[in-house]
């Protein structure tokens, strides 16, 4: 019940009892970690004397959590499966998160949106990962922001400021990725459009 309780603070609440016999059944060892730029979660096979890892970050939303878990998961099952033989996010892989998500599917915990982007993504065999923009999109929608903007939703122009406060101003869509000048040095970088930044003004 502990599990239980310490789980259902970071992810709704009926998802909590099934993440939790998962960890007892896999006997994997789970981690809250802090918020990490680079990734969400994590996945460690067994390696000598210690058995299955998964990390998740602490600051996402109960959703997100939720799926970024599942997806972990995933790669522990396919790991059993398969070890290390087949691609990180290949078929096998895929079919893996879609087994294992559907119980939380049939219990109505994700929002309509929410639920719509990741039945789209299972269903999509082009996307690499679950980090597909359109299921991104739909789970930042619940995140808490204070004073955040996602890069896409700035006018063209905007001058805006990430957290190690440089400044820079959008430029255009390239593709995926937004173009942009760093004020501070003249030097052209490549964004996501769903980065969190800061409004700074209105450019010309």
């Amino acid at each position: 019940m502990e599990k239980e309780h310490i789980l259902s603070q970071y992810m709704p609440l009926a998802a909590a009892p099934i993440i939790a016999k998962w960890i007892d059944y896999f006997q994997c060892e789970f981690k809250i970690s802090k918020g990490r730029a680079t990734k969400l979660g994590d996945y460690r096979h067994p390696y000598k004397a210690s058995g299955h890892k998964i990390s998740v970050n602490n600051n996402l939303n109960a959703y997100a959590f939720l799926v970024t878990t599942v997806h972990e998961f995933a790669h522990l099952l396919t790991w059993n499966d398969h070890k290390n033989k087949v691609k990180p996010h290949g078929n096998e892989w895929k079919h893996n998160f879609k087994r294992m998500m559907v119980p939380f599917l049939e219990k109505e915990i994700f929002p309509e949106d929410v639920k719509k982007a990741i039945v789209n993504y299972l269903n999509n065999p082009s996307a690499a990962s679950c980090t597909d923009l359109k299921l991104s999109r739909a789970l930042k929608k619940y995140d808490v922001l204070a004073d955040v903007s996602r890069l896409e939703e700035l006018p063209l122009h905007a001058i805006f400021s990430i957290k190690d406060g440089r400044q820079f101003k959008k430029g255009e869509k390239l593709r995926k990725r937004y173009r942009c000048q760093c004020l501070d040095n003249g030097n052209i970088y490549l964004f996501n459009p769903l980065a969190e930044v800061m409004l700074a003004a209105t450019g010309t």
